[in-house]
């Protein structure tokens, strides 16, 4: 699809199509209603100011349709499937890796209460287990803040992808 033919979606059409970049009703509703986007600089642009104007419980609400680093969903709907092509490079370390990784996931959860989100696109097991690692010594506030940069910068691919930007 192109930016013409999301301005021209439906509503719902729209908020589906939005919620597989970013699973935020919040912020899918409020893209929904900000179109039509004159060009793909305004979609990217309206994408980050009404992300960073959410409250935390929305942005949540994205976190939590994410799965853990390392492992991915096996749906077939579009969030699932750039989900997994965002992780392909961390299912391919070594086992050692990936078991810390788990362990690191889980120490994370019970530190934080989300899933670890990072912006996960070309890199290596090694390379999030790293970040993971240096983002539990982080306190919560912090934490929310580095997990909705990451967020935004997920939301960022997927609009990207959705409508042909290069």
């Amino acid at each position: 699809m192109d930016l013409d033919q999301l301005n021209r979606l439906g509503p719902e059409e729209a908020r589906r199509a939005f919620t597989d970049c970013c699973a935020s009703d919040a912020w899918a509703d409020a893209m929904t209603d900000r179109r039509p986007f004159t060009d793909e600089t305004a979609l990217l642009d309206a994408a980050r100011e009404i992300w960073r104007t959410l409250d935390p419980s929305a942005w949540d609400e994205a976190f939590d349709a994410h799965p853990r680093v390392g492992e991915s969903r096996q749906g077939d709907d579009r969030h699932d499937a750039w989900s997994r092509q965002e992780q392909e490079e961390a299912g391919r370390g070594p086992t050692e890796v990936l078991d810390r990784l788990a362990e690191r996931n889980g120490e994370y959860e019970a530190r934080f209460g989300r899933v670890f989100l990072v912006f996960a696109t070309g890199k290596s097991a090694e390379d999030l287990l790293r970040l993971c690692e240096d983002r539990l010594g982080n306190d919560p506030a912090t934490e929310l803040a580095i997990a909705a940069a990451e967020q935004e910068k997920i939301t960022d691919l997927r609009l990207r992808r959705l409508v042909g930007i290069d």
